[in-house]
């Protein structure tokens, strides 16, 4: 018999909201014995999350940020600076126990088997993509999704980008990815190392249609129905209690 897996389809929320829905679900896991859980979502306005260990002043141009309306926030999960763009990339969120027997207990595997999924489904819109340890995917060898992964509360928390159209200049006046000026040189350099969906098919294609592909390939490659359905009482009080955090500077500027 096929397991059921809740999703969780489609929230558009600030960058606050986003991460608390993640570790709330993560903390209502086993406490509340609530299901597997699945999550497609959009960030708006867009953001930019850190990693958990690196410090915002060195990753972030924050007058940019403030300047664009983006968002800042802290993941509880490591990893490097990314740019959520609102118009180009869906992120996911997988929440599963630590003991589930479709959940490896070696983190590289586990990457590997989540990122699988991502793969397996972006094989229905005609993208080849590999994965590229440590937790990375690649399509025509340039970077197409980032992943990152925490384990606490006897669960597996991963998210990740699975960009669909990323503007590759605003990440650069949002990020510090470099001390050089921002020139068309540097630009060209990033978008040989980084790619999107459009940008690898050379054409449109719709939010709706990644989202069906990625719903059928973590279906397909863990072997359940994910049945759409929302957070439970206990994980929106979470929720509230968490976005306090979220939005604190000692959250978002401790390191």
């Amino acid at each position: 018999m096929t397991d059921q897996w809740r999703l969780i389809d489609m929230r558009i929320e600030n960058a606050p909201t986003q991460m608390a829905i993640d570790e709330a679900i993560a903390m209502a896991r086993l406490r509340y014995d609530t299901p597997n859980t699945i999550r497609l979502y959009r960030w708006n306005p867009s953001g930019v999350s850190i990693g958990y260990f690196q410090n915002i002043e060195k990753e972030v141009n924050l007058p940019n940020c403030k300047k664009y309306g983006v968002d800042v926030i802290r993941r509880i999960t490591g990893g490097g600076a990314v740019y959520h763009d609102y118009n180009g990339e869906i992120t996911y969120s997988l929440v599963a126990p630590e003991n589930d027997p479709k959940m490896p207990h070696d983190i590289l595997e586990s990457y590997q088997v989540i990122c699988s999924a991502i793969i397996h489904g972006l094989k229905y819109i005609d993208v080849e993509s590999e994965f590229k340890p440590v937790n990375d995917i690649i399509a025509g060898g340039k970077k197409i999704s980032g992943n990152a992964q925490t384990r606490r509360h006897g669960v597996v928390l991963q998210h990740g980008t699975i960009l669909v159209d990323t503007d590759i200049h605003r990440m650069f006046e949002v990020l510090r990815v470099s001390e050089a000026k921002i020139s068309d040189k540097l630009i060209k350099a990033v978008e040989d190392r980084v790619t999107n969906i459009r940008r690898y098919l050379d054409t449109d294609i719709s939010f709706q249609e990644v989202h069906d592909a990625l719903v059928r390939g973590f279906e397909e490659t863990f072997d359940i129905e994910l049945v759409p359905d929302e957070l439970t009482r206990e994980e929106d009080d979470y929720v509230k209690q968490l976005y306090d955090k979220y939005t604190s500077k000692e959250w978002v500027f401790q390191r």
